[in-house]
């Protein structure tokens, strides 16, 4: 494996972004009040549509476009891929809809042989406690979708962790992973990788938990030969790491999974963890993690406001997105964003959640009010174009998750 070595962040650096990273991820999903189950429901009201409509959401090949998740403000609204991104509220927070409503947030993954996804779901946490919904998804136009909660996955968090989720991934063979946040400050690293087992329609959904000292955890990719790729933005220990299988196959000492941790979940008995990327300077909080077309990976980092690409084996090619040369975060945000959720469609086009970084009066920089965006980035002979804005003045938009109703 060819690491590439480009560690020079300084002491002052990395104080910085320690403290900062409190205020970039945390302020992803609000605590709302309340200690009743929500209804296992969410879809299309008469609010629904944002913007736009259902009209014309093919592609140039005459293919229903792909569509873009994103989880903002607690919301979960979708967005025709193509021009003029139409958009709908898919999922309204139960702030909006206190009957109904769910609140989305994080990373949003599709199984591959259902019209399933899963999202961060913490609807009145911590009571219920922060997980991730499993929801069935019906349409392939926006402007006509639904979705419906069919199940969530609800692990332990380690001690002083009230419960952050952000990441997912599908392993080939269904098992789910997925990984919190953790203490995202001073203290023990605590995020935590953990392997979910089938059935997924269900609210007591078998687990076991491989790794538990995960520093700021973040994004997840899985590769065709199951290696699971996990980004950590929390400095000193940021960057992505591999995990290799075999992993456990059930969540007892038979499956390899005989140990338990703190909180008396159950641990893998061993893991197979190292260091693909290591962060930088330039990439210096890890988040979001998506394909390229050759196998290679897009790694962004929040803070710095870059996006980089690097190879099937973890070294630097090229830098995607950067803020131009001399912008600062300050009452406004970087000009092209602070990316944190990213997402690759079918025709290799790039889209990311900008949550939007300015500096907060007397404190560290942090989400502004409505100062997010989604956008995208196109490639003409293989070279990035400027970002174009497909929605603006938006509220903590995290997560990307990409639909394509011409493969399902």
């Amino acid at each position: 494996m060819n690491h590439q070595s480009r560690i020079k962040s300084g002491t002052r650096l990395l104080v910085t972004l320690a403290a900062t990273l409190v205020l970039v991820v945390t302020a992803c999903s609000s605590e709302e009040e309340g200690e009743s189950d929500p209804a296992l429901t969410g879809g299309p009201s008469d609010e629904s549509v944002v913007e736009g409509g259902a009209g014309d959401q093919s592609d140039t090949d005459g293919e229903p476009a792909p569509i873009v998740f994103n989880g903002q403000d607690n919301d979960l609204v979708v967005y025709s891929s193509e021009p003029p991104f139409e958009s709908q509220r898919l999922i309204s927070s139960a702030l909006k809809d206190p009957q109904n409503g769910l609140d989305i947030n994080a990373q949003i993954c599709f199984f591959p042989d259902e019209n399933w996804f899963i999202a961060g779901e913490d609807t009145n946490q911590p009571n219920p406690p922060a997980g991730w919904g499993i929801f069935a998804l019906e349409g392939d136009t926006v402007g006509q979708l639904e979705a419906t909660q069919i199940g969530k996955l609800t692990p332990t968090y380690q001690p002083g962790d009230q419960g952050e989720n952000y990441g997912c991934g599908i392993l080939s063979d269904g098992r789910v992973v997925t990984v919190d946040v953790g203490n995202q400050a001073l203290g023990p690293a605590t995020g935590q990788l953990i392997i979910w087992f089938p059935p997924f329609d269900s609210r007591a959904v078998a687990y076991c938990k491989l790794d538990v000292e995960l520093g700021t955890g973040q994004s997840v990719l899985v590769d065709e030969q199951d290696n699971i790729y996990v980004a950590a933005a929390r400095p000193g220990t940021a960057g992505v790491y591999r995990y290799s299988p075999p992993y456990p196959t059930a969540a007892d000492a038979d499956g390899g999974c005989g140990q338990t941790d703190a909180t008396g979940a159950p641990l893998a008995d061993e893991v197979d963890k190292e260091i693909f990327i290591p962060a930088d300077e330039q990439l210096a909080t890890p988040s979001g993690l998506a394909w390229t077309a050759d196998g290679g990976m897009y790694v962004s980092s929040v803070f710095t406001g870059v996006i980089n690409e690097y190879d099937s084996d973890g070294a630097y090619v090229r830098t995607i997105l950067e803020p131009p040369e001399g912008e600062v975060i300050a009452e406004a945000p970087y000009s092209t964003g602070t990316p944190l959720g990213l997402g690759v469609d079918r025709q290799g086009v790039l889209y990311y959640a900008d949550i939007g970084l300015v500096q907060l009066p007397g404190e560290l920089p942090g989400p502004g009010v409505g100062t997010g965006s989604v956008r995208r980035i196109v490639f003409s002979d293989g070279e990035p174009q400027a970002p174009e804005v497909m929605a603006a003045g938006l509220q903590y938009p995290d997560g990307i998750g990409i639909f394509d109703p011409a493969t399902g």
